[in-house]
């Protein structure tokens, strides 16, 4: 199956976007990040069409989560959805149970997709219980039993078994209360691609002082089936989540989420975790923290738009800091992460 009409739009990019941060000038680092496309498991060979490539899931890493029916599911918790608009206090986020975002928002219209290009990293992650994504996220609903699509790369022990850097999709219908999770972990997201494997670890990846590379992850809705699609690169369309699985969702988004997350259950406590976001440094534009750069949101528009109102938001400053780029610069730059613990953040 593939999606009922072309998705590659026209970049709209000659819109002023509008911040409510403190202006910072930027000194752009002179190279360009590379783009990925590849998985190491591409170096063992291909899916023949009319097959899709699945992950093997272990009988020990399943049994590391309370239940079968937990496996693969985020904490339940409250979302980071805004009461209001983006001209309130900053106050008005609700922090969710631990999780630490850092995060670049959009919010005021229908969303029918969004796309960026992310900085691929390495993060460490402490505890086998604990993760740290970078990724771009689609909301609707309630504050506390929000939808969600969203899709980036994930160090996520507890369910892929180790501390690669691996593409990964995630849903949920209820804040992940009693539905979604990662990748084909359970019903849900429908996997089309014979190419792309979901979970599967991305290669090469930025190292400090080598190279920076990214991905390119594109998520929109098919205006004819109503599916939320994935794609991955620029022409690469892995699959989708129909639109059954959702009451709000299946019509549009009402924000759109760019940045970084650390699940862990000593965030906001101490001491706190060493786990990292990003690429494991405080925001900058010498490739040593994560960045999401050409963010686009799809509304009823056929342009690709850059969004005209943001807000950037840490969750703990201290831990995970965020700094946007938005004047004098050709197209606006999102940076975020943090070591986690450190003499800020005990």
């Amino acid at each position: 199956m593939a999606p009922t009409y072309n998705a590659t739009k026209k970049d709209q990019t000659t819109t002023w976007t509008r911040t409510r941060s403190k202006t910072k000038t930027s000194k752009m680092g002179e190279e360009s990040s590379l783009s990925v496309i590849s998985q190491i498991w591409q170096k063992s060979g291909r899916c023949p069409k009319g097959t899709v490539p699945v992950r093997r899931i272990r009988k020990k890493d399943m049994l590391k989560a309370h239940s079968i029916e937990e496996y693969g599911r985020k904490k339940p918790s409250l979302s980071h959805h805004q009461i209001g608009h983006l001209n309130q206090k900053l106050d008005s986020f609700v922090q969710q149970k631990n999780h630490s975002k850092a995060i670049l928002i959009t919010m005021g219209y229908r969303y029918l997709g969004a796309k960026g290009d992310m900085k691929v990293c390495n993060p460490s992650v402490e505890k086998d219980d604990e993760y740290s994504t970078s990724q771009i996220s689609l909301i609707n609903g309630a504050y506390d039993d929000f939808e969600c699509v969203e899709s980036g790369w994930a160090v996520n022990p507890s369910v892929y078994g180790d501390r690669q850097t691996r593409l990964f999709v995630y849903w949920t219908a209820d804040g992940s209360k009693k539905t979604g999770c990662f990748d084909l972990t359970c019903p849900g997201f429908v996997q089309t691609s014979n190419e792309i494997s979901l979970g599967a670890a991305i290669s090469p990846i930025s190292l400090p002082g080598g190279l920076p590379y990214q991905i390119t992850i594109y998520l929109y809705k098919d205006p004819y089936t109503d599916n939320w699609w994935v794609q991955y690169g620029e022409k690469k369309n892995i699959g989708y989540w129909p639109p059954e699985l959702f009451r709000a969702m299946w019509s549009n988004a009402e924000s759109v989420e760019w940045g970084g997350e650390v699940y862990s259950s000593t965030v906001g406590h101490t001491p706190h975790t060493a786990t990292q976001m990003g690429c494991g440094g405080f925001p900058d534009v010498f490739h040593e923290s994560g960045s999401m750069t050409r963010m686009r949101i799809h509304d009823n528009s056929e342009f690709l738009k850059i969004p005209e109102w943001v807000d950037d938001f840490s969750d703990e400053y201290n831990c995970y800091d965020v700094m946007y780029l938005g004047d004098y610069v050709e197209d606006p730059e999102f940076y975020y992460g943090g070591p986690g613990k450190n003499p800020m953040c005990p």
